[in-house]
C-alpha cells in the first residue's frame, strides 16, 4: 500500500472543525423518510395485492422484485453515463438538483401507479413501483455523500446514521398508514374481505404519495439553506467493470424474463404435479439470477487480481465482498419483513388476518429505527459518558414510541410488550461492539443467525420475537458494511459507493427466492434463507478485517476515531 494512500486514509478521519449545516441537513433527511415509508409500506401492500389478485406467495414478492431491481438499474445507468461521458452525472447536476429530479421522477411513478390501478393490472402496478424506486435510486446516490459534505468529514457518517434513523421512523409508521389507507380500519378483516375491497383506495394512497414527492421537491428547490453541491470531477476508468456489469445485466434479464412472465400462470386449479413443476421452474431461474450476481462479481475480482487496469474499484477484494454483503443484507432485511404477514397467518403463529399484521410489521421495521437512533447519537457533540447513557435510553425510547404510535392507531400491542427483552439484548450487543465496524458487524450477524435459527426451530411468541429481532440486528449493518467496503479505495471511493448502491438489487432477488421456497416447503421453514444470509455477513465481517490488515488499514481504529 502506498504512503500517499495511507496519508489519504489518515486525512479522511481527521477532524476539520467544519460546522454542520443543520438547516440543510434537516431538509435532506425528509428524503430518507420517504425511502423508509414506501419500502416498509410494501410489506402491507404485498398481502393486499396477494388476496386482491389471487396471487401465490412467490407472485406477491414480485412487488419487491420490481422495487429493488430499479435501484440496480438506476445506479448502473448513472455509472454507465459516467464511464462513457467521463463525468459523474450527479456531480454535474449537483446534489440538490439530483434529489429534486429524483423526487419528481418518483412522483411520475406514483402517477403511473394510479393509471395502472384504473386499468386494474398488477403488472402495471409493478411498473409504477419500478419508476418510483428509480427516482429513489437517484435520490440515494446523491443524498448519502451530500449528508457527509454538510459538515466535518469526521462526523459525516454520523449524519448518514441520523438520516437512517429518520428513514426508520418512516418504516415504522409506513405499515400503519398504508394499512389504514388500504383496509380503511385498524380492526381485523378477513382475506375474503380484502379481495372484495376497491382499488380506489390505492388511488387515494398514491395521489397523496405523489403530492408528497412534489412538495418535497419544491421544499428542496426553493430552500436557500441547501447548497447546490456541484462537483465536476473526471470519472475514474473502469471499462472492464462496466462491461462485466452490462453482461451480468443481460444475463439477469434472461433469468428474470421467464420468472416474471410466470406470475400470469394461475395455479389455483392445478394438480400437485403441475404445481411442483412450476415451483421447480421458477426456483431454477431465480437461483440462476442469484448465481449470476455471485459468480459474476467473484470472477471479476479474480480477473482484477491478475491485471488491475480497467477494473477500477473492483480491483479491491473488500469492495467486491462488500458488494455481495450489501446484496445479501438488503435481501434478507426485505425478505424477513415481506414474508412476515404470511407467517403470522399460520395457526402456530397466532392465525392473524393480513389486516392484523400491520403492528408486527411496524415493530419489525421499527426495530431498525431502534438501533439507528442509538447510532445517531454520535452525530451530536456530546461527552463520552452522555453518549453511553443515551445509547441505553434512546433505544428504549424508540421502542416506547413504536408501541405508542401503534396504540394510538388502535392496535392491540400487549403481545409485543415483552419484546423489550430483545431490545435489551441489542443494547448489550452495542456496548460489546464498542462502535468498531468489523466487530459490530460480526457480533450482530452472529446474533441474527442465532435469532433466525431459534425462530425456525420454535413457534408462537418466541419464534415471532426471534424473527422480529432480525430488524434489531440489521439496524446498524448498512453503515458497517459500507464503511468497511470502501476503506482504502482512495480515488475510487465514489465509484465504489456507486457499485454498492447497485447491490440493493438483493432486495429484488432474495425475497422472491424465499417466497418461492415458502410455496415448496412452507413459510415457516423458508426462514432458513435468512439464516444463510446472516451467516455470510458474519463471514464478511471476519474476513474483511484480515483483508484490510494486509493493506495496512486498521479500520476499527479509524472508524472509532470518527465516532462510529
Amino acid at each position: 500500500m502506498s504512503n500517499e494512500l495511507k496519508d489519504q486514509i489518515s486525512d479522511d478521519v481527521k477532524t476539520t472543525g467544519i460546522p454542520t449545516n443543520y438547516g440543510a441537513l434537516g431538509t435532506l433527511v425528509t428524503v430518507f423518510f420517504f425511502w423508509g415509508f414506501i419500502a416498509a409500506g410494501n410489506s402491507v401492500f404485498i398481502p393486499f395485492c396477494k388476496h386482491y389478485f389471487s396471487l401465490d406467495q412467490f407472485q406477491s414478492q414480485l412487488i419487491d422484485f420490481a422495487f429493488y431491481t430499479a435501484y440496480y438499474i438506476g445506479a448502473l445507468a448513472l455509472f454507465a453515463y459516467g464511464a462513457f461521458g467521463g463525468k459523474d452525472l450527479v456531480g454535474k447536476w449537483g446534489y440538490k438538483k439530483s434529489i429534486v429530479y429524483g423526487l419528481l421522477f418518483s412522483a411520475l411513478g406514483a402517477a403511473a401507479m394510479i393509471i395502472a390501478v384504473y386499468a386494474n393490472t398488477f403488472a402495471g402496478m409493478l411498473v409504477g413501483l419500478f419508476i418510483v424506486a428509480l427516482g429513489f435510486s437517484l435520490q440515494q446516490t446523491a443524498a448519502q455523500p451530500f449528508a457527509i459534505s454538510l459538515g466535518d468529514p469526521a462526523t459525516g457518517l454520523s449524519r448518514v446514521n441520523l438520516g437512517g434513523g429518520i428513514n426508520s421512523f418512516g418504516t415504522t409508521i409506513g405499515p400503519i398508514v398504508v394499512a389504514f389507507a388500504l383496509f380503511g380500519t385498524t380492526a381485523a378483516i378477513s382475506d375474503e374481505q380484502i379481495a372484495a375491497l376497491s382499488l380506489s383506495k390505492v388511488i387515494v394512497l398514491y395521489v397523496c404519495v405523489g403530492a408528497l414527492f412534489i412538495s418535497a421537491a419544491a421544499l428542496f428547490f426553493f430552500s436557500k439553506k441547501v447548497p447546490a453541491g456541484v462537483l465536476i470531477e473526471k470519472t475514474e476508468n473502469a471499462n472492464k467493470a462496466l462491461y462485466t456489469l452490462l453482461i451480468m445485466t443481460g444475463l439477469l434479464v434472461v433469468m428474470f424474463t421467464p420468472v416474471f412472465n410466470s406470475y400470469k400462470v394461475d395455479l389455483s386449479n392445478a394438480t400437485v404435479d403441475e404445481q411442483h413443476a412450476m415451483n421447480a421452474y421458477r426456483m431454477k431461474w431465480l437461483m440462476g439470477a442469484f448465481a449470476v450476481v455471485v459468480l459474476g462479481l467473484l470472477a471479476a475480482n479474480m480477473s482484477a487480481k491478475k491485471k488491475a487496469d480497467g477494473w477500477g474499484a473492483m480491483q479491491y477484494p473488500q469492495l467486491v465482498l462488500g458488494m455481495l454483503a450489501i446484496f445479501v443484507y438488503v435481501g434478507v432485511e426485505v425478505a424477513i419483513g415481506s414474508n412476515l404477514s404470511e407467517l403470522l397467518k399460520q395457526k402456530d403463529f397466532g392465525g392473524y388476518q393480513s389486516s392484523e399484521a400491520a403492528p408486527f410489521i411496524s415493530m419489525y421495521w421499527g426495530s431498525l429505527m431502534i438501533g439507528r437512533w442509538a447510532g445517531a447519537v454520535n452525530a451530536f457533540k456530546l461527552t463520552t459518558s452522555t453518549k453511553n447513557i443515551l445509547k441505553f435510553f434512546v433505544p428504549l425510547l424508540a421502542f416506547g414510541i413504536i408501541i405508542g404510535v401503534n396504540t394510538v392507531a388502535g392496535y392491540e400491542m400487549k403481545s409485543l410488550y415483552f419484546y423489550v427483552v430483545c431490545v435489551l439484548v441489542q443494547i448489550a450487543a452495542s456496548y460489546i461492539s464498542n462502535d468498531k465496524p468489523a466487530r459490530t458487524l460480526l457480533v450482530f450477524s452472529l446474533l441474527a443467525v442465532l435469532a433466525m435459527t431459534i425462530g425456525c426451530m420454535t413457534t408462537g411468541t418466541i419464534a415471532i420475537y426471534a424473527f422480529l429481532s432480525g430488524g434489531l440486528f440489521c439496524s446498524i449493518m448498512w453503515p458497517c458494511i459500507f464503511n468497511l467496503s470502501i476503506a482504502g479505495l482512495g480515488k475510487y471511493t465514489t465509484q465504489g459507493s456507486a457499485f454498492l448502491i447497485m447491490m440493493i438489487l438483493g432486495g429484488g432477488i432474495i425475497p422472491p427466492i424465499q417466497g418461492k421456497l415458502a410455496d415448496v416447503i412452507g413459510i415457516h421453514h423458508s426462514y432458513w434463507v435468512p439464516v444463510v444470509c446472516f451467516a455470510y455477513l458474519a463471514f464478511f465481517a471476519f474476513i474483511v478485517k484480515q483483508i484490510l490488515g494486509k493493506q495496512g488499514i486498521n479500520y476499527d481504529v479509524a472508524e472509532n476515531t470518527t465516532g462510529h
